[in-house]
This record gives structure tokens, C-alpha cells and sequence, in this order.
């Protein structure tokens, strides 16, 4: 874990002290989520002025959230519900949005080990668009 905090920090740094503005978006489904969004608030913490937004993006409305919204509300600068993924069956959820966060997204950082999953999916979703995907995995 630690490494992957190690590797995220140079990234993070030069992503909001090079743009403009940065639009960090991160699902809450596994450990490298929360490692990212801990990395994110610690880089803000270090290197934001002002140009930099932290968003969950959720499938759908969970329980978890619904019942501690204010929680979520505190730890993320947004959280919002995708709107492709509310449709869809519950068992495709994760991945609809997760191809909508590709599609929104200029820049992939990801850690994949095994040719198989979600996050193995979303990946070669993002390469077969044309995205800059970065898996740490690799570094």
C-alpha cells in the first residue's frame, strides 16, 4: 500500500501544479480506491490552490451513502451518481460507470495486476479509446 502511495505522489503533484484545473474522480469498490482518495487528500492538502476537485462516483445510491451522507459530503469535494450506471442491472453497475469515468477522464491511473476483473475491464476500455493509462502495477 504504502508503494502505491509513493507512486501516486509525483503523479498527483504534477497533475495540479501543471493544469489548470483537476477533476479527480475515484469509485469506493476496492483497497486502491481508498488508497487513491487518501493520496488525493493528502496532495491537496500539500499542492492545491484551488484548482483541484476530489468526486466520487457511485453506480448507484448505496446505502452506505444514504445513510452517511454528511460523512461522504465531508471526505469528497462531490458525490455524484452516474447517470449511465442507474440503470443498468445491478451486477453491470460498477462496470457502466466505470466506462463512463474512462470516458470523462483525460488521464488513467490504475493498478492491475491480472488479465481478468473490473479493473482489468475498465483499462482496456480506457486503451481502446484512446486514453493515457497509467498502471502502477507496471512501475
Amino acid at each position: 500500500m504504502f508503494k502505491i502511495e509513493e507512486q501516486l505522489e509525483p503523479i498527483l503533484k504534477d497533475l495540479i501544479n501543471q493544469k489548470e484545473y483537476v477533476e479527480f474522480l475515484v469509485g469506493r469498490d476496492g483497497e486502491f480506491d481508498q488508497i487513491v482518495s487518501s493520496a488525493i487528500k493528502k496532495a491537496k492538502e500539500r499542492y492545491d490552490y484551488g484548482n483541484v476537485s476530489h468526486i466520487l462516483v457511485l453506480p448507484y445510491e448505496r446505502a452506505e451513502y444514504r445513510d452517511n451522507k454528511e460523512s461522504f459530503e465531508d471526505y469528497y469535494d462531490e458525490v455524484q451518481i452516474s447517470s449511465s450506471a442507474v440503470s443498468a442491472h445491478p451486477k453491470a453497475a460498477i462496470g457502466v460507470r466505470n466506462r463512463e469515468m474512462c470516458d470523462r477522464a483525460d488521464l488513467i491511473i490504475c493498478y492491475v495486476e491480472k488479465e481478468k476483473g473490473g479493473a482489468y475491464n475498465a483499462m482496456k476500455y480506457a486503451k481502446s479509446v484512446g486514453k493515457q493509462v497509467i498502471n502502477l502495477f507496471d512501475m
